[in-house]
């Protein structure tokens, strides 16, 4: 019999991104259609001619063209083919990611494509990695040698088995041409890094440390769970939508006119200076909308400075700070994923944290617990806990505060703007094309970082040396008897 894994395979035989992997498909087909796909040509890999090659710079190039994208979004989306197993490496099969030069690539045969479904066994591995041990004369990677010893264990029963279809595979493979050898050999071993990846990397066929389970189970329980939920009454919904209704009205631009005027129709960006991210002073309606609803104010760049120097001035600036750090680890980079994480916990939940924030005890464990492997999702419930803290204590202070009066007394109403038809006739020949809003935001974390380096250090150290002075000596230690 075959020994399974003690977690179950829910890799293969349960598949609820199916839809995600069928588009992923029809994308590859596209790409090796002989016309309008990535152009492949034979490929000189060391002394072997590698049929059919093709380079990730012209990957990222046909990506980008017909999904009309930029090159790095291009290339994440090759990444994502390559993880998933479309496309495989020819040189470096430890890094399942798409390099914008000319490294070579091949697509994987349709049937080592996620969408067939043939459970990954131990059986096959194992096999697959004795074949390794007799082409390296023992020589394998350190995970593969871990694996291999590990499943020498558990399938001593069946390994002469396992070594004689190894030793089969091995004699078949040495009567293929060379190329096809070659081919073969990096197909397989492509398959078996998305199936079975070294330590440290991400699978993208693994869903998260807490999401292993199998989601027809998770759908039944949803499903019961639907059922015995008791329902919301009609009225109350639609005077729910009637209330957001009312609430948003003069907030929506198809239903009022946009001051001072519409940008689009009037060609006068003053629209859109006077609500940038970061302006410094807002509009009245764009305070209005702070008062709707905490989230409101989250997502308001500028709302949500007001609110820091709030917290500020009442010493629990560091709530804003963590909540704005997990924010950066659940939408950061993957690569500094983990020393993100070690780094909040530091600095805001460990024992002595200079910026210590206060968490019941439970959410702590919690937390505590789910760093040793950290992912994105790992800091929920301490941001949860926090945010919901912020939410139904700070906010409805803040909404009291004479910041926020403060801020609502300078708010600015701007008046509409007339333009006759000449006027705009002039806009539209001095329309100018504007500037990304990607690039206006590290126009302003450029400009961030120029102030902060600008810091006289002689002030800094000035003020700490007074305070230093100024500080009492420590009371006199008593004497033991």
């Amino acid at each position: 019999m075959t020994i399974r894994n003690a977690i179950r395979d829910h890799g293969q035989r349960y598949r609820p991104r199916m839809a995600c992997l069928k588009k992923a498909e029809k994308v590859v087909l596209e790409m090796q259609d002989p016309k309008t796909g990535v152009k492949s040509q034979p490929q000189r890999l060391v002394i072997t001619t590698i049929p059919h090659a093709i380079t990730g710079e012209d990957i990222i190039a046909w990506l980008a063209g017909r999904f009309q994208i930029d090159t790095q979004e291009a290339r994440n989306f090759g990444s994502m083919l390559v993880a998933l197993g479309y496309i495989y490496p020819l040189q470096d099969h430890k890094r399942l990611v798409i390099k914008p030069d000319a490294s070579l690539y091949r697509f994987q045969t349709p049937y080592f494509w996620p969408t067939q479904q043939w459970p990954v066994e131990d059986t096959d591995y194992a096999i697959y990695l004795a074949k390794r041990n007799i082409r390296k004369k023992g020589i394998l990677e350190l995970h593969e040698q871990e694996h291999y010893n590990r499943l020498h264990k558990w399938m001593n029963h069946k390994w002469d088995f396992i070594v004689m279809q190894a030793k089969e595979q091995y004699r078949a493979a040495k009567e293929r041409k060379k190329p096809d050898r070659v081919v073969f050999e990096c197909q397989e071993r492509a398959y078996w890094v998305v199936h079975r990846p070294p330590p440290g990397t991400v699978s993208a066929m693994d869903y998260g440390l807490d999401r292993r389970i199998d989601p027809n189970t998770v759908e039944m329980i949803f499903t019961q769970q639907s059922i015995m939920r008791p329902r919301v009454k009609s009225s109350v919904s639609i005077g729910a939508l009637v209330k957001y209704c009312a609430t948003y009205k003069n907030h929506d631009p198809f239903l009022l006119k946009c001051l001072p005027s519409n940008p689009w129709l009037t060609d006068d960006a003053t629209y859109w200076t006077l609500n940038m991210p970061n302006v410094e002073i807002p509009t009245k309606m764009r305070v209005e909308r702070w008062t709707f609803s905490f989230g409101e104010l989250l997502s308001d760049p500028r709302g949500r400075n007001d609110f820091r120097l709030f917290l500020k001035k009442e010493f629990s600036g560091e709530n804003l700070a963590f909540w704005e750090s997990c924010e950066d680890l659940k939408w950061g980079t993957a690569a500094t994923m983990r020393e993100k994480a070690e780094q909040i916990y530091k600095t805001f939940l460990a024992r002595g944290a200079p910026r210590w924030i206060n968490i019941d005890g439970k959410t702590m464990e919690v937390t505590v617990k789910g760093l040793k492997h950290p992912h994105r999702y790992v800091l929920d419930a301490a941001q949860t806990h926090i945010y919901m803290l912020m939410k139904k204590d700070s906010y409805g202070r803040y909404m009291k505060s004479p910041v926020f009066k403060e801020t609502t007394k300078k708010a600015i109403c701007p008046e509409e703007h007339k333009f006759s038809d000449n006027q705009l006739e002039q806009n539209a020949r001095n329309r100018r094309p504007s500037l990304s809003p990607i690039i206006l935001r590290q126009m302003e974390e450029e400009q961030k970082a120029k102030m902060a380096a600008n810091v006289d250090i002689t002030q800094v150290m000035t003020k700490l040396s007074q305070q230093g002075k100024e500080a009492p000596p420590p009371p006199p230690r008593p004497k033991r008897n």
